[in-house]
């Protein structure tokens, strides 16, 4: 009984949260708070559920990253210089508060404000995270070096909790390298199970697998997933077992949003501390960009990758959990950082839902801080005699290339966001170069304008959208065809004027036209 009402609560909640335009996750916030309320539902354990989700979250960012993007500047250089500058930020804010007399933090010393301003340092992994696959721009650029970011952060945390816990890995923890030659065996496996159940139990098997043998050896569970995923990143079946580990991580970790309630209802100087917390948020942006922009990105890539990050971290409850348990801090500081969460996420949806539109007031300022270096990645890109552009470079994309090749040749170009994946085509001889479909200085970086068709073979209708309202904002006069996988998205894009694919319901009109295609020579013969 008491399951079937969590689930209608956080099924309600969630739904009036997407009905005011902000994320299901904020919701089940709200329903946290709200059954933490019910003494029939106080005492349920959300605990379990939570691990796991977070668990497969972390194995599904490495099973998306490259090892190769923590080592460039612009990651473990900022993220460092941020961290830093946020814990001084936050232990200098607080004393001036302290000055003031107020007794929720004059008893508070100097080291423990420094782990306060640690624990507000970190940027919600979970939560940027789910943005970014909603949004379709987890494999962008800015995309990228968020996730990056938030590894490197990751790393730090796991590295503090594991220090102040008083533990140290064993020598065995060297044995965790016998995890490297291992990789042949796991292909075999994933192979092995094909593509339903099996796959899977073994993603499921492999995350926790990474978590337990880490934890065996006094490290942080956590780090176990992330590397057991970005051990295997490249294997062929790495994108098809994120894809089916997606949906079962986003209701696991409806249990960690519904645990983070359960801290409890704050009291009123916990409300005015976390609101002064969340005025910082209006900081650390500025600083992000600054920073990136430093280590040569546009100031628009700096400018999303700053909103991304522009939250307080589930790891920061970790922090601040750890510090109560060791009697470094009161029990109160736990559900003032719960509560900083819960808001820092609202406001960054909230921000996120208007990026556009407050760039654009804001671009003639933001650009004074963009300099004129830039990485290879951001540098003009020559189209030469293009006419037709295809923007993502997938299965239907990369179909859609050959296709229009006969009619075209050489006046094709496809414009790809993951590297490897244009790398790998541009290798098999097809003309592609690394863009952001959704990136507004994209258009800006291409040195020629005489397309005739774009072709948006992109994941995401919100992505798709924003792509066409962005070629319109451009003077574009061109055709534009979409992908679309429902119904109600085809009517949107069609209202558009774009010529609109349905990906399933075409799909299959396609097979058949290929199927009398190949039959045709052999009816021929007969």
């Amino acid at each position: 009984m008491s399951q079937a009402l969590i689930i209608i609560i956080a099924l309600a909640v969630g739904l009036l949260a997407q009905r005011i335009a902000l994320p299901p996750l904020v919701g089940f916030l709200v329903a946290g708070f709200a059954i933490a309320e019910v003494p029939a539902l106080a005492d349920v354990n959300f605990q379990p559920l939570a691990d796991i989700g977070v668990t497969l979250l972390l194995f599904t960012i490495g099973l998306k990253l490259d090892p190769r993007t923590l080592f460039r500047g612009h990651v473990w250089g900022v993220t460092t210089l941020h961290m830093s500058a946020t814990i001084l930020l936050m232990a200098a804010l607080m004393v001036i508060v302290k000055t003031s007399g107020w007794l929720f933090l004059a008893e508070l010393d100097t080291k423990q404000l420094l782990i306060i301003g640690f624990a507000l340092s970190f940027s919600s992994t979970v939560f940027a995270v789910k943005l970014l696959e909603d949004r379709g721009e987890a494999a962008s650029l800015h995309g990228r070096i968020a996730i990056g970011i938030l590894v490197m952060q990751d790393i730090i945390a796991v590295t503090y909790l594991g220090a102040s816990s008083g533990k140290t890995p064993t020598i065995y923890a060297l044995l965790l390298l016998l995890l490297i030659p291992a990789r042949p065996l796991f292909n075999y496996v994933l192979k092995r199970c094909g593509h339903g159940e099996l796959l899977i139990l073994a993603g499921f098997g492999l995350a926790l697998l990474g978590s337990v043998l880490f934890e065996l050896v006094n490290l942080k569970g956590d780090l176990g997933a992330i590397c057991i995923g970005a051990l295997i990143a490249n294997f062929k079946k790495s994108h098809e077992l994120a894809k089916i580990l997606l949906h079962f991580k986003d209701i696991l970790l409806v249990g960690f949003f519904l645990s983070i309630g359960q801290h409890g209802i704050p009291s009123g100087d916990a409300w005015v501390l976390a609101l002064l917390f969340t005025l910082v948020l209006l900081i650390k942006p500025l600083l992000y960009m600054a920073l990136l922009s430093g280590f040569k990105l546009r100031i628009r890539t700096a400018w999303l990758t700053a909103l991304t990050l522009n939250n307080y971290s589930e790891f920061g409850l970790i922090v601040m959990a750890g510090a109560v348990s060791a009697g470094s801090l009161p029990a109160e500081w736990l559900v003032i950082m719960a509560l900083s969460l819960s808001i820092s996420f609202i406001v960054a949806t909230l921000i996120s839902n208007y990026d556009s539109a407050w760039f654009s007031r804001l671009r003639p300022t933001l650009l004074k801080l963009q300099r004129d270096n830039r990485l290879p990645e951001q540098r003009p890109i020559d189209i030469g005699n293009a006419k037709v552009l295809v923007l993502g470079m997938g299965r239907v994309g990369t179909g859609a290339y050959e296709e229009l090749c006969e009619n075209y040749g050489g006046a094709i170009i496809g414009i790809e966001q993951k590297p490897t994946r244009a790398a790998r085509l541009l290798k098999n001889g097809k003309n592609v170069v690394v863009g952001d479909a959704s990136d507004r200085e994209l258009w800006e970086r291409i040195c020629e304008r005489h397309v005739e068709l774009v072709i948006l073979a992109l994941s995401n209708q919100r992505e798709t959208l924003a792509v066409i309202e962005l070629l319109h904002k451009t003077g574009f006069d061109g055709q534009i065809a979409a992908v679309a996988h429902y119904d109600d998205e085809v009517l949107a894009l069609q209202q558009l004027g774009v010529i609109a694919f349905n990906f399933y319901a075409e799909a299959g009109a396609g097979f058949a036209e290929h199927v009398l295609e190949t039959l045709k020579p052999q009816n021929n013969k007969g």
